[in-house]
């Protein structure tokens, strides 16, 4: 097994495709980090959901999350948007409000219908969710909160068993990735520069490692270390003899086959025309049997129960996957 790894950063991205949020600690459950994508921006007729890879300047919308244990909602999710975009911002409470909010069981997300009620303000004074949302996007939208109709991830060829629910995430509750990868591919990058429409610019620009948007950062693995992990678990087992608890597991359950999301910048919601695309596309192919053709960076994760992930914890490396 492997020594000296540990969890570098979390991340949670309370609405889909929007800005995200660097934790030092945070619960889990088996669908995930704590609320995160729990809320989606969706199509107003269609009811599709829409993500940064149709709308690239989503990810400048800042969800805070402020939980309030004396509010029969848990608190509120405020969002605020660029000083630029003319939006004014507005606050939902964090759990949805049943009985007076509209619930819908067509949201459309990767082929699955999923459900979820239509956001209305925490008070009933101001312009609603919807119409700020809409002026933003140009065409009319709505923000869900996912309701508490499961909904089921696809089983992967490591797992054709696989039996596990997530919310509005893209297939799986987790991403999990090692930070050493980002300077392999900084390296790819800079080498390139020149070619394949790489701008000079990347010859000194750090590409950051939110651009992949995932959970749970690792230190001390090495790149792309976390392809040849099965389960692992997070904490050390000095808390667990203490508690007397068994470290919850968590399953990587296949490679993160990459879109050109990575490509948007998360400071100016400006796509690259190259980066990290057509880099990756050089090295990163082949990884996943049911996309060969599409870069891999990352592993989809599944919780294999509850507790509480910080930076700093010990990861422990339980099962390798076979050669």
């Amino acid at each position: 097994m492997r020594k000296d790894i540990e969890v570098s950063k979390i991340l949670v991205h309370p609405i889909k495709s929007c800005r995200g949020t660097s934790l030092q600690s945070c619960r889990y459950s088996p669908e995930g980090l704590e609320h995160d994508r729990r809320f989606c921006i969706i199509e107003a007729n269609s009811h599709k959901v829409i993500t940064a890879r149709e709308v690239a300047k989503m990810v400048l919308i800042t969800p805070r999350i402020e939980t309030d244990d004396r509010s029969p909602h848990g608190g509120v999710l405020k969002i605020s948007f660029p000083e630029d975009s003319g939006c004014e911002s507005f606050a939902v409470p964090l759990y949805p409000v049943e009985e007076k909010w509209e619930r819908l069981s067509n949201i459309a997300l990767w082929g699955h219908e999923v459900d979820g009620f239509i956001c209305e303000n925490q008070n009933s004074s101001g312009r609603t969710p919807s119409t700020i949302l809409s002026e933003y996007f140009g065409r009319s939208v709505h923000l869900t909160v996912k309701g508490n109709k499961p909904r089921p991830c696809d089983p992967t060829d490591s797992f054709p068993g696989l039996k596990a629910t997530t919310l509005y995430q893209d297939g799986y509750p987790l991403l999990v990735l090692s930070e050493e990868s980002i300077d392999v591919l900084h390296e790819e990058i800079r080498s390139r520069v020149g070619m394949q429409g790489i701008a000079d610019q990347w010859s000194k620009q750090e590409f950051v490692i939110e651009r992949f948007r995932p959970n749970i950062v690792l230190r001390g693995a090495g790149p792309f270390a976390e392809d040849d992990f099965e389960e692992i678990s997070i904490g050390s087992n000095d808390d667990s003899e203490i508690t007397g608890e068994k470290q919850s597991g968590i399953l990587l359950v296949s490679k993160c086959a990459r879109c050109l999301l990575p490509n948007v910048c998360p400071d100016t919601g400006v796509r690259d025309k190259a980066v990290p695309y057509k880099v990756l596309m050089k090295f990163r192919i082949g990884l996943d049997p049911q996309n060969k053709m599409k870069p891999c960076v990352g592993c989809n994760g599944v919780p294999l129960g509850s507790g509480i992930i910080q930076v700093g914890d010990s990861v422990n490396v339980r099962r390798i996957i076979a050669a």
